[in-house]
C-alpha cells in the first residue's frame, strides 16, 4: 500500500460554497497511480467546513448559502461568543454542521465522485482568509 500527503493553503474565498476538486487532484498528482484507494480531504479551521455535492449548477452553491444564513442566522443575541464579529459563531456552527473533512473513493487513478459531484470549500466567515487542508491518498 502507498499512502501520499499534502498541506495545501487555499487562497481567500468570499463567503460562499466554492468548488475545490480541480484543486485537490492537482496538489496531490499521485492519486493518478492508485487503482484503488481513499482520499481523505481535512480543513483544519473550525469556520469553514468542507462537502461533497453538486459540482455544475452554480446555483446550487447560491441555494447552500442562502438555507445556511436562514438556519444560522448572524447576529442572534443568544450567542456568548460574539467578540470576534457577527459572523463568527455561526460559522463555527455551520462548519460543525457540514464537517471538517470529506473521503472519496479512489478507482483506477480518479477520485470516484458521481458524475455532477464535486467538493465544496464552505467559507463561512465574511473574511476567513487563506483556508489549509491537508489531503491524504492511500492505496495501491
Amino acid at each position: 500500500m502507498n499512502i501520499y500527503q499534502k498541506s495545501i493553503q487555499l487562497k481567500e474565498r468570499k463567503r460562499g460554497f466554492h468548488l475545490i476538486t480541480s484543486e485537490i487532484t492537482q496538489a496531490l498528482p499521485e492519486i493518478c497511480g492508485l487503482k484503488a484507494g481513499m482520499c481523505q480531504v481535512f480543513i483544519q479551521h473550525t469556520s469553514a467546513s468542507l462537502s461533497i455535492n453538486e459540482n455544475a449548477d452554480p446555483t446550487v452553491r447560491a441555494d447552500f448559502e442562502m438555507y445556511f444564513n436562514k438556519a444560522v442566522p448572524e447576529n442572534d443575541p443568544d450567542y456568548l461568543h460574539d467578540y470576534e464579529g457577527s459572523d463568527d459563531m455561526p460559522a463555527h456552527l455551520k462548519a460543525a454542521l457540514l464537517g471538517s473533512s470529506v473521503t472519496i473513493p479512489i478507482r483506477n487513478g480518479r477520485l470516484a465522485l458521481g458524475t455532477w459531484q464535486g467538493v465544496y470549500l464552505c467559507e463561512h466567515r465574511n473574511y476567513g482568509g487563506p483556508r489549509n487542508i491537508i489531503i491524504t491518498a492511500w492505496g495501491e
